[in-house]
This record gives structure tokens, C-alpha cells and sequence, in this order.
């Protein structure tokens, strides 16, 4: 789920850093930089880092402790590093972060305004325009992906910027629609056929109409996934983690009780997570009350027939 952060992206000497410590006092937010905080854990410059580690090693360091801030960082500025977003792995937790403003600037201004700066590892060549135009074009298609708003700072002073920034962010708050990911296991689909005593006689497009009457009320959108295939679940639940999806309703039906391959898949992802169950498990045959599942999710619900599922859309909206 998006968490209520501002996270500041753009290419080196774009003003993130500068902006960044305006918009705290503005909004009274505190305001963390990335590469300052590697740098203090590390006790080295990032120059030290680059030299003696590699760049490679660096963008480790970067991913960790994005993981590490969807999970703490809550109402924070958040400014990171030039090269943060290339990687597509730190492009889903940045947009899990927070709303990220995208500073964008021309190579000509970057190279203007850090003509004199030797800190910047990056920059150490021959020709300082040429590798920030090819860095530029490189990294510009990341940027956007994972940008939710975008400014262009050329022409703009620092306070122009700040200003920008929170006019996006006010006009922004038609913020983008809650999406919810609802997947059913094996045999869910057989609703309405398999044991109508236990699993009532409504079949499967009942819920689908059932869930999408309740994204209309709620105003957000919710997809719909089933299969009796342990790895095609595996895989929706592993795609959610990039496609911007803010909680999972999950019937993992009999894979509940022993699929540890869907278990590990639900916990390497950091939304809140539901599982559902129509019938009362716990009065059912002994292997049922097993949930190999359940202890990486926020939440299990059973017994609530087709309401169930309801109960756990509104458990995660309530979240948020």
C-alpha cells in the first residue's frame, strides 16, 4: 500500500537534496537522503563506496534500504540517489514508498550547476556533458515509470521548485484509486456446483459481481484472479509486487493447508494480505484447520460465507 511519504527522484544536481529540506519545514515532515544515510552507515563517502566496492555493491546497499523504509518510513520526505530508480526492483518499492515527484532537468543545467563539484564519482571523466547527456537518456525511462508527478526544474529557482512541488501534491490528491488483488484456488470456481450444503449454491460470477459491486462503493479498483494451478497463483502474487497492487484477498483453498511455495510467495510481499475462507474451517475435517498460509497474513477470516471476502476488503481499505 503507498504509504503517505514524498520521495524525491532525479538525476544528480537536480536540487532533490536542496527542495527536499525546504518542503520539511514547509510541511513539517522530517526529511531523510538516501545516499547521507548509506553514508553513515557505512562511514564512507559514496566516492569511498564506489571506489573501494563498486557500483554494483553501492546499488545493493540502495535496494536494502529502500526494503528497509517501506517497512519503517512513515509522513517522511524521502530524497534519493540519482541512480536509485534504474534497478526495477527498487522502482516497485519507491512507488510502495510514497507519491514520487520526479525532478526533470536537461543535461546542460546538471553540468552548470556541478562544474566545480569533484564528490560526485560519476562525473570523473574527460567529458562531464557527454556522460551526463548518456546518463540522462539511460536513466530517463525509469524516471517516468516511476514517477507520479513530474516537474521540469530548468527555469525554476529552488523556492519555484518548492512551490511546484506542493501545488502537484494538493491538485494531487485525486490520488490514485486503491488496487486490490482478490485470488482464488483450486476449485473455487466450481462455486455453486461442489458441496452446495457447505459452500452455499451462489456460483463464481456471483462473487466476481459481488466484488466489483463492492469496488464501485468503495471507489477503487479490484482484479480478480483464479486458478487451480499452485505456480500460475505463485506467479500473480510475485507480479503484484511490481504492478502497484495495495492489498491481497487470498482463497488459497486446499493449498492452504500445505503449499509452503504460495506461503513463501505471500511473504515477500510487504501489502497487507488477507486470507479467506467461505466455510468455518475450524469445524470442518482436522486437516483444515491447518493454515500453512494464514501466519503471513495480516489477517484470516472464515466462516462468513461470500461476506468474507467483503470483511476483507474493508479490513484492508481500513488500513490505509
Amino acid at each position: 500500500m503507498k504509504k503517505n511519504n514524498i520521495v524525491l527522484i532525479g538525476f544528480m544536481g537536480s536540487g532533490k537534496t536542496t527542495v527536499g529540506i525546504r518542503l520539511s519545514y514547509r510541511l513539517r515532515k522530517s526529511i531523510e537522503d538516501t545516499d547521507k544515510l548509506i553514508e553513515r552507515r557505512q562511514k564512507r563517502t559514496i566516492r569511498e563506496i564506489f571506489e573501494q566496492d563498486g557500483e554494483d555493491s553501492f546499488r545493493e546497499l540502495e535496494t536494502e534500504l529502500l526494503r528497509e523504509a517501506v517497512l519503517k518510513m512513515k509522513n517522511q520526505i524521502v530524497s534519493v540517489g540519482g541512480g536509485t530508480p534504474i534497478k526495477e526492483e527498487n522502482r516497485a518499492l519507491l512507488k510502495q514508498l510514497g507519491t514520487v515527484v520526479y525532478f526533470r532537468v536537461k543535461p546542460e543545467t546538471v553540468c552548470e550547476r556541478l562544474k566545480n563539484d569533484t564528490t560526485r564519482p560519476l562525473l570523473q571523466c574527460a567529458n562531464p556533458l557527454e556522460r551526463i547527456t548518456k546518463l540522462l537518456e539511460q536513466r530517463e525511462e525509469a524516471y517516468e515509470a516511476c514517477a507520479d508527478i513530474i516537474l521540469d526544474v530548468d527555469e525554476l529557482n529552488m523556492q519555484q521548485v518548492v512551490e511546484k512541488v506542493l501545488d502537484k501534491l494538493k491538485a494531487g490528491k485525486k490520488e490514485k484509486a486503491m488496487k486490490l488483488l482478490v485470488i482464488n484456488g483450486p476449485n473455487l470456481n466450481f462455486l455453486g456446483i461442489r458441496e452446495k450444503s457447505v459452500y452455499g449454491t451462489q456460483d463464481y460470477e456471483y462473487l466476481l459481481k459481488l466484488i466489483q459491486k463492492k469496488a464501485r462503493e468503495s471507489d477503487c479498483e479490484i482484479e480478480t484472479f483464479q486458478s487451480n494451478y499452485e505456480g500460475a497463483i505463485i506467479d500473480r502474487i510475485q507480479q503484484s509486487y511490481f504492478d502497484g497492487t495495495s492489498g491481497i484477498v487470498i482463497n488459497p483453498g486446499a493449498y492452504t493447508h500445505y503449499s509452503y511455495a504460495i506461503r513463501d510467495a505471500l511473504a515477500s510481499i510487504t501489502v497487507p494480505k488477507v486470507e479467506v475462507h467461505i466455510s468455518n474451517i475450524q469445524e470442518r475435517e482436522e486437516f483444515r484447520k491447518i493454515s500453512v498460509t494464514a501466519p503471513v497474513c495480516d489477517k484470516q477470516i472464515f466462516g462468513q460465507g461470500l461476506d468474507g471476502y467483503i470483511q476483507a476488503i474493508d479490513f484492508i481499505q481500513n488500513l490505509s
